[in-house]
Formats: C-alpha cells, sequence, structure tokens
C-alpha cells in the first residue's frame, strides 16, 4: 500500500477531491429542487424528475468548466515550468491532462444522459397535465397564461401542442439536441481505435466542441424550469393548493405568479473559453511566423527526419510540437515529440507513416527535387512533458517502443552535449535505457547516435553512465539464423553497436530487481513513450519494487501524453 502511495497518492487525493465536488454538487441541487418551497408547484407536474433533470445539469456546469483547461497546454507548460508548481508530485499530476480531460468528459456523457432521459419525461408529464389527464391542481396549473395578471408554469401552452414540437421550436429544446448530437459525436470519434487509424476524423469532430460550448451557452435562456416567485400577499400552497378554483378570488389564495431561473452556465464556461481562445490567437501567431527546413532526411522504415530553423525558438528535452502543414490541411496539428537537443540551433522531428496525413507529407517529401525546401509548415510549441524531468533524478529509467523512442533521442543528445561541454549541473549519475522495436529497420536511424554515446562515454572513462538494451520483438527463422553466425563478432550485427540486440521482450521483474539492486538508496525515474498496455506493467513494477523506507530505492512512474 506504500509503494503504491507514493506513485499515485496524489493523483487520487485530486480523483477523489474531483468526484467530491461533483458527488456534493448532484446532492445539493437534488435536495434544492426536491425540497424547495418554491418548486412545490413544479414538482407536482414533473415529480422527482424535477431533481433529477437539474441536479446533473449543476454537475455539468462544474465539469463544463474543467474540460478545457486540461488542453490548455501553454497554460500547462507555463504551470510546469514556474515557480508555483516545481514539485515533482505536481508536475506528474499535469502530466496527466489528457487522462483527466477523458475522466471529466466521461462524466459530462453521463450527466448529460440523465439530464435529457429526466427532461424527455418531464416533456411528456407536461404534456399530459397540459390535457388534464392528471389531478385538477395540475390542469389549474397547466391553464395559467402568460398575461398581465398570470404567469405560465408548463411551458406547454395548448392542449394539441406535442412534446416533440416543444423540443424543436424552443430554446431549450433544439439546443439540447444540438449539444447532445455534438456531443455524441466527439465522445464515439475519441474512441481508441478511431484516433490510432482515422486520426482526423477524431481532430474534425472533436471541433464540435464549439457548437457545443455555444449551444450551452444559449440553452439555459430558455428559462424552461420554472419555479414560484412571492406575490404581496404572499400564495401560501399549503393553503391553497386545495383550492385551485378559488385562486385569484380570495386574499388568501391569490393567483400564483412563475418565473424561469436566470442562465448560469455562461458564468461556469466563460472563463476557460477566454483561456482556450487564447490558445488558439497564440497557435495562430505562431503558425505566422516563419519556418525554415534545415535538412529532410528519409530514414528506413518509411521515418521521416525534419530538421527546422524558427527564430526564437527554445525548448527543453523531451517537449514535442504540433504541426502544421497547409498543404495537406489549413486545420490539422498534428504532435510530434522532438529529437533535437536543447543546445542544438534547430529544432527535428522524426515522423513515422501513421495515418493518411503523414503519408501524404511523407510521399510530398520523397517528390522534392534534390535540395529543394520542403512544403510551408506551422510549429506550435514547444509545450512541456513528463520527460522533461529526466535530469531531476539521480538514476533514469528510460523506455521506448518504436517510434516512442523520440523523446529519449532528444534526452541522450542533450546528455551528449552536457558531457562534451563538461556541464557541471548534470545531477544525473546512471541512465538505463530499453528501446522495443518490431522489425531491425527501425533500429537504423537512431543507432548511430548511439554510436556516438558509446565512443564518448568510453574515452571519457564513463561507459558505466549509459547502460541501453534494444529489444526486437519480431524477427522470421532466416533471421535468427543469420545472427547466430554473426554470434561471437564484436559488434551487433543489426546495429553495429558493442551491446547486442535481446530478442523477445525484456523480463521486467529482473530489469527492475537489478536497478534496484545496482542504486539501493536512490530515487529512479522510470519514463515511457509507448502502448497503454507496457504503461500499466511498468507502473505496476515501479510500485512493485519501490521501497517504503525512504532511505531506500523508489521507483516513480511517468508516461508520455499526447
Amino acid at each position: 500500500m506504500g509503494n503504491w502511495i507514493i506513485n499515485n497518492g496524489l493523483s487520487a487525493l485530486i480523483l477523489v477531491l474531483w468526484m467530491g465536488i461533483n458527488i456534493f454538487l448532484f446532492v445539493y441541487f437534488y435536495l434544492f429542487y426536491d425540497l424547495g418551497d418554491q418548486f412545490f408547484y413544479t414538482r407536482h407536474l414533473l415529480g422527482s424528475a424535477l431533481a433529477w433533470a437539474r441536479a446533473p445539469a449543476a454537475v455539468l456546469n462544474f465539469n463544463c468548466l474543467l474540460i478545457l483547461l486540461p488542453v490548455c497546454r501553454n497554460l500547462l507548460s507555463l504551470l510546469r515550468g514556474s515557480v508555483m508548481c516545481c514539485g515533482r508530485s505536481l508536475r506528474k499530476q499535469l502530466d496527466k491532462n489528457l487522462t483527466f480531460h477523458k475522466l471529466v468528459a466521461y462524466m459530462i456523457g453521463l450527466m448529460t444522459a440523465v439530464h435529457t432521459v429526466a427532461h424527455l419525461l418531464n416533456m411528456e408529464w407536461y404534456n399530459n397535465s397540459r390535457r388534464g389527464e392528471y389531478d385538477i391542481l395540475s390542469t389549474a396549473l397547466s391553464s395559467l397564461e402568460d398575461t398581465a395578471n398570470e404567469t405560465y408554469l408548463n411551458p406547454i401552452r395548448s392542449a394539441s401542442t406535442t412534446p416533440t414540437y416543444v423540443v424543436f421550436t424552443t430554446i431549450a429544446g433544439i439546443t439540447g439536441v444540438i449539444i447532445t448530437l455534438a456531443l455524441i459525436l466527439i465522445i464515439t470519434s475519441s474512441m481508441e481505435v478511431i484516433r490510432r487509424s482515422y486520426f482526423e476524423v477524431f481532430w474534425y469532430t472533436h471541433h464540435l466542441f464549439i457548437i457545443f460550448f455555444a449551444g450551452l451557452v444559449i440553452h439555459g435562456a430558455g428559462r424552461i424550469v420554472r419555479s414560484q416567485t412571492t406575490t404581496d400577499p404572499p400564495h401560501n400552497f399549503s393553503v391553497c393548493k386545495d383550492r385551485p378554483q378559488d385562486w385569484g378570488k380570495i386574499a388568501e389564495c391569490p393567483i400564483p405568479q412563475f418565473a424561469g431561473g436566470f442562465p448560469q452556465t455562461w458564468m461556469w464556461v466563460i472563463g476557460p473559453m477566454v483561456l482556450y481562445l487564447c490558445e488558439r490567437v497564440l497557435r495562430f501567431i505562431r503558425y505566422m511566423q516563419t519556418v525554415r527546413y534545415r535538412k529532410i532526411v528519409m530514414h528506413p522504415s518509411k521515418v521521416l527526419e525534419l530538421q527546422l530553423v524558427k527564430a526564437g525558438f527554445k525548448m527543453e528535452v523531451g517537449q514535442y510540437v504540433f504541426l502544421n502543414c497547409p498543404a495537406i490541411s489549413q486545420l490539422e496539428w498534428h504532435p510530434f515529440t522532438m529529437t533535437s537537443a536543447p543546445e542544438e540551433d534547430f529544432l527535428s522531428v522524426h515522423i513515422r507513416s501513421a495515418g493518411d496525413w503523414t503519408q501524404k507529407l511523407i510521399s510530398m517529401v520523397e517528390e522534392l527535387p534534390e535540395g529543394a525546401q520542403g512544403p510551408k509548415m506551422g510549429v506550435d510549441g514547444p509545450f512541456g512533458t513528463a520527460s522533461e524531468d529526466v535530469f531531476d533524478y539521480e538514476v533514469s529509467m528510460l523506455v521506448g517502443a518504436g517510434i516512442g523512442v523520440t523523446p529519449f533521442a532528444s534526452i541522450l543528445k542533450s546528455i551528449w552535449y552536457k558531457f562534451k561541454d563538461s556541464n557541471p549541473k548534470l545531477r544525473t549519475r546512471k541512465i538505463y535505457f530499453y528501446w522495443l522495436c518490431r522489425e531491425t529497420h527501425a533500429f537504423e536511424w537512431f543507432a548511430d547516435l548511439l554510436q556516438v554515446l558509446e565512443k564518448e562515454m568510453e574515452e571519457r572513462g564513463m561507459g558505466d553512465f549509459l547502460t541501453y538494451k534494444l529489444y526486437l520483438t519480431g524477427w522470421d527463422h532466416s533471421h535468427a539464423a543469420h545472427v547466430m553466425v554473426h554470434f561471437d563478432d564484436d559488434k551487433d550485427v543489426i546495429t553495429g553497436l558493442k551491446q547486442k540486440t535481446h530478442y523477445g521482450r525484456p523480463n521486467w521483474d529482473k530489469e527492475f530487481e537489478q536497478i534496484r539492486k545496482e542504486n539501493p538508496t536512490s530515487v529512479v525515474g522510470t519514463f515511457l513513450c509507448g502502448p497503454q498496455v507496457l504503461a500499466t506493467t511498468l507502473e505496476k513494477k515501479c510500485i512493485k519494487y519501490s521501497d517504503v523506507d525512504p532511505r531506500k530505492t523508489k521507483f516513480y512512474f511517468n508516461k508520455e501524453n499526447f
């Protein structure tokens, strides 16, 4: 339990706090509408569906306030780098921004479903009351008109009006339909299988959030839920509810007056909407800044390396940028981790063919004449990630899967520059690097960097500083036979490195046990850029092999999230 608290304690506390606020808002507003005297007559028409419609609305307001904040990336990067948020545990929470974004989205989806179903029932009961299918009091309340002396309670103004007509002709109804449809499309297109295989579908449908928020702000203006207002003399419902025929005829029972509540949603969401608008304005400004190609390299395995130069651009290790290529799409921005080091005067990204956008970009570059500049490119960023903290740990464990090695290319390059310049500020004294790939060609573009580092460490007598292991997870029998023939060679037959390539997947229990043994009193930062399945495994191992004793080894898990 103690190990789990080390890695997940603050995250759990934040989750409990968020859930607690949601529960409080739901219960508070449920009781407010279910017990409030001003809603007595409204409850008589609608029953408990009134509270079931309004309580989720309060939770929706709170979560719609939160939903945009985790994707305000410039704000998060500012917080991450500021003195206000300097603690390691707090920075880890900022790195889980997309996880929190999804949690909030699920809550919005759930509350929208409850809110919608409750209001559909409300419309049906409003309609039945208007038709006189219930008691005398319901009929009397539904018969109130919007005149000089009366105000209505039932929004269905005629017995011939259908609930469907009200839904599609009132502000609350039509905006509710639009909001719900937009939300359904946003959530369904955000499924992992669609986001990975059809990123463009995810990208475009996600921008329906503009329609969602516009509808949300307008939705409450319909004021469809009405409450009793104070009159002079007062209308005492406890006395008058059984005497609707005497309303307006005796002093004790004046005609009850009703009014819709003041719209409040805009007050909840206006702040985050302004912040997000600033994000987009900043993105547009960065898009207009000139980006020049320094070098274009096509590596094996359909991996494209772009070296770009942008005036005033500064970065830290492991950060990422969003790229936009107007020749492919004016609207699409795609995230890519930078493989360059902060010490270099350019930024570089490695792009693997993994979708329509990346394939189109690679095809365009392949058709360029020798030495030509590539297509116009917009660069937004850089943005902070978990990998920025790699040099804050005495010992770092880096795990990359496939193209997920890119943030660690930046880190390893920066290490090379720090050794080259004899940087005294380097706190890290040991790095363990693991790279898992399915095919041999994937190693080729990265092997050169490892060879340079390998030589540099040996020359400085620091061969133990970097321990790296490459794992080939997919091979055939002919390849295995070729490797066996060259098994006794000084260098690996695949990479040309002294460290031989491993076949299969790492035995993580063995690796963690070895690292703990070699670093008995250290804090080890474990960094992953790879699939969720591997993340789950490594997070469990970090918990398993962390010692509760603060004087002994502790593993902190960090994952790249885009």
